[in-house]
C-alpha cells in the first residue's frame, strides 16, 4: 500500500468497484473493504435482473445507458458474456390496472418494447401461475438477467490491471481535509492520504460521512427477504414476475424459484438476515398464485437496500465538502444501472461535468446531489415506488 493515492473508495461492492475501475485510467486508486469478502452484503445478494422499466425516470435512463455497456461491453472489460435472455413480466389484478397502465405511459416512449398482455398471454408466459387472479400484465422482453459476480470480477480484474490497490478487513476511522487533501485513519493502525473520497460504502455510507465531518444525507437501509424455493417440478424457464404493487418477485433460476415478498423493513446496518415472518409471509404470497402445492425452501437470505425519500441515488461531490463524492443510496439499482452511476461519480470526482451521452436531457448535477435529500424527512409514504415512476 502507498502512502499517498489520488482516489480512495470506501466500500468494495459493485458501486465501490465500477467507480474504481473508472478512476484508475486517470489516477492512483485504493479501495477500502470493511468485510473479508468483497461485495459480501448486498451486490452478492442481488436478484441480478436488468429491467429498463424499473424505477422513476432518472433510474430508467442510467439502465438504458447501462444496457449497451453490458451487451456490448469491451473486450477487454470481459471475454465471457455478462448478460443473458429473461424477460419479465409485471401483473396487476383489477385494483391495481390503473397503476399499471400509467406505469407503461411512463415508459414507453424511452423503452418501446414494453406492451400490455391479457390474463391469457400471462398465463402462456408463466403456465405455473393460478388464473383468474390477473387483470393484465405489463411485458418487457428484452429484460435481461446479470451475472453479478462476472461483471464485479471483470471490474476487480481490471482494477488490478491497472494498478490500484485493495485492502480488506479495513475500515475509516478518522478523516481530516487539511491543505485541500485528505488524511485518513485506517482500522488496521495505518494512516494514509488522498486528493478525493467516494463514499460507496453501502448501508454505511451516512456513518462514512460523519467521520469525514460531512453532513448526513438521511440514507435508510431498509431489509429485503430472498427465498430460494422448489417446487419438486422441473423449474421452467419462464420471465421474471413481480406484481405492479411491488408485493412479490418470482425468478426462475436452474434450482428452483428465487422468491421475495419485495418486503422493506428499516434496519440499521448489519450483516443481514431474514426473519421468520417474513419468511412465512413470503411462501404464503408464493403458495396463493401458484398452482404449485408442495415446495421446499432450499435456502434463504436478507440483503439491505438503501434509498434516500426521492428513491434518486446520490451520485457526486457533495455541496459543502470539497474531495467527498457520493456514490450511495441506488437501493435495488446498483447492478442495472450501475456502469452508468459510476460513470457519472467518476466525472464528478475529476472535476468533470457529467457525461451528456448519459444524462441527456432528462437529468442534472442538482437531480442526484446529495443537497436535494437534507432536512427533508424519511417516512413511510416515501417507500410507494409506484407513485413515483413518472
Amino acid at each position: 500500500m502507498k502512502s499517498n493515492y489520488d482516489f480512495i473508495i470506501i466500500g468494495g461492492g459493485i458501486c465501490g468497484a465500477s467507480v474504481a475501475y473508472e478512476l484508475s485510467e486517470s489516477g492512483t486508486v485504493l479501495i477500502l473493504e470493511r468485510e473479508n469478502q468483497l461485495a459480501y452484503h448486498t451486490t452478492g445478494r442481488s436478484a441480478a435482473i436488468s429491467m429498463e422499466s424499473y424505477g422513476n425516470a432518472i433510474i430508467r435512463q442510467l439502465t438504458v445507458w447501462s444496457t449497451r455497456f453490458f451487451k456490448d461491453c469491451p473486450h477487454e472489460f470481459s471475454i465471457t458474456p455478462l448478460w443473458s435472455p429473461r424477460g419479465a413480466l409485471i401483473l396487476a389484478d383489477s385494483e391495481n390496472e390503473a397503476n399499471l397502465d400509467r406505469r407503461i405511459k411512463a415508459i414507453e416512449k424511452l423503452v418501446p418494447s414494453v406492451s400490455k398482455v391479457n390474463e391469457q398471454q400471462i398465463l402462456q408466459l408463466a403456465p405455473y401461475l393460478r388464473p383468474d387472479q390477473w387483470a393484465a400484465g405489463l411485458l418487457e422482453p428484452d429484460a435481461f438477467d446479470l451475472d453479478v459476480h462476472a461483471i464485479h470480477s471483470a471490474y476487480i480484474r481490471g482494477i488490478k490491471r491497472r494498478g490500484s490497490d485493495i485492502i480488506r478487513n479495513c475500515s475509516l476511522t478518522e478523516a481530516r481535509r487539511q491543505n485541500g487533501a485528505w488524511n485518513l485513519s485506517l482500522s488496521n493502525g495505518e494512516r494514509v492520504g488522498c486528493g478525493v473520497i467516494v463514499n460507496a460504502a453501502g448501508a454505511w455510507a451516512d456513518e462514512v460521512a460523519q467521520i469525514c465531518d460531512v453532513e448526513s444525507s438521511g440514507i435508510r437501509p431498509l431489509r429485503r427477504t430472498v427465498l430460494l424455493i422448489h417446487p419438486n417440478v422441473e423449474v421452467p424457464h419462464t420471465p421474471y414476475v413481480g406484481s405492479v404493487d411491488e408485493q412479490i418477485f418470482i425468478k426462475p433460476e436452474a434450482t428452483g424459484f428465487m422468491v421475495s415478498p419485495c418486503d422493506e423493513t428499516p434496519s440499521v446496518p448489519c450483516d443481514s438476515a431474514p426473519e421468520e415472518i417474513d419468511i412465512a409471509i413470503t411462501m404464503d404470497r408464493f403458495l396463493k398464485m401458484t398452482n404449485f402445492t408442495r415446495c421446499d425452501i432450499r435456502s434463504k437470505w436478507a440483503g439491505l437496500r438503501t434509498f434516500v425519500p426521492d428513491r434518486t441515488p446520490l451520485l457526486g461531490s457533495d455541496p459543502d465538502m470539497p474531495g467527498f463524492v457520493w456514490f450511495a443510496a441506488v437501493g435495488g439499482y446498483g447492478i442495472q444501472a450501475g456502469p452508468a452511476m459510476a460513470k457519472l461519480c467518476a466525472a464528478s470526482a475529476l472535476g468533470e461535468d457529467l457525461p451528456h451521452e448519459i444524462c441527456g436531457s432528462q437529468f442534472s448535477a442538482s437531480d442526484v446531489s446529495s443537497r436535494r435529500n437534507r432536512a427533508v424527512p424519511f417516512t413511510h409514504a416515501s417507500l410507494n415506488t409506484v407513485a413515483e415512476l413518472c
